[in-house]
């Protein structure tokens, strides 16, 4: 039998699905097991106290009965406000998800950039340390979107998310002279895994063409160093979709190409 290591995925909702796509293609050889706390959701309207009471214990619950080899925290909210608790609480390894501003900003040519995030996202210090330390000159606006979150899980979920509920979200990080490329906004880093479900959409909406930035291939490697070299992939490396409110959920078909091919239980 091989050595297959579990990875427990874990976000509010599906958004840490665009996190667990990459993960997968890295690592075929795990088993997974995704967790959305849809019973919580959204992270942003809550308070950082309150997300650290519900994560935390969640969360060695969640470890207990899975007996993860690695975790990855697949929520930028969850990332910058209950990484550290859950570090000083178990022995497992954490990777955790933070907005991708060093190379966002290393990669600008005009040296615009913004963050769209939810709003306790960009409120953070955590955030505001990023730019102060990677920011490399760079003109950085934060965009704290209240409902982009939501639009991407009811899109997934088969629901509606209109095209102008899209734009007037993502609007405002489009900052400069539209009609000269020089001096525009010519990067915005997707401080919400949510964000990347809705990619296509947002370039068709954006009002001139920008680099989208996804952390999720460099969680990917990070995971995958971690764990070390992967074994062969096994038919017994499944998968199983948990949802802390227990609502039922016909999304198996939606779901199966963000596990790699796998039919989550």
């Amino acid at each position: 039998m091989p050595n297959i290591p579990t990875i427990l995925v874990f976000d509010s909702g599906l958004g840490g699905l665009s996190v667990l796509r990459e993960v997968v293609g890295a690592r075929p050889d795990a088993h997974y097991v995704y967790v959305a706390d849809d019973a919580f959701f959204p992270y942003g309207h809550h308070t950082e106290e309150a997300l650290v009471a519900r994560v935390v214990p969640l969360m060695g619950d969640l470890i207990a009965a899975h007996r993860p080899d690695l975790v990855v925290i697949a929520c930028n909210t969850a990332s910058v406000q209950v990484l550290a608790p859950l570090r000083a609480a178990y022995s497992v390894p954490f990777v955790g998800t933070v907005p991708a501003i060093k190379p966002a900003c290393a990669g600008s040519a005009t040296k615009r950039v913004s963050v769209l995030g939810t709003k306790a996202t960009v409120a953070r210090e955590y955030t505001r340390a990023l730019i102060r330390d990677f920011g490399g000159g760079c003109e950085v606006t934060l965009v704290g979107s209240p409902e982009l979150a939501a639009l991407a899980e009811a899109a997934l979920s088969g629901g509606s998310a209109a095209d102008d509920a899209i734009a007037a979200e993502i609007m405002p990080c489009f900052v400069g002279n539209g009609a000269d490329p020089a001096v525009r906004t010519d990067t915005v880093v997707l401080a919400c895994t949510h964000y990347p479900l809705l990619l296509d959409r947002l370039k068709q909406l954006a009002p001139w063409p920008v680099a989208w930035i996804d952390p999720a291939p460099a969680i990917a490697r990070r995971v995958s160093d971690l764990l070390g070299p992967p074994g062969l992939e096994a038919d017994e490396a499944g998968a199983t979709m948990i949802f802390t409110s227990n609502k039922r959920h016909n999304l198996s078909r939606a779901l199966t190409p963000y596990f790699g091919g796998r039919v989550p239980a």
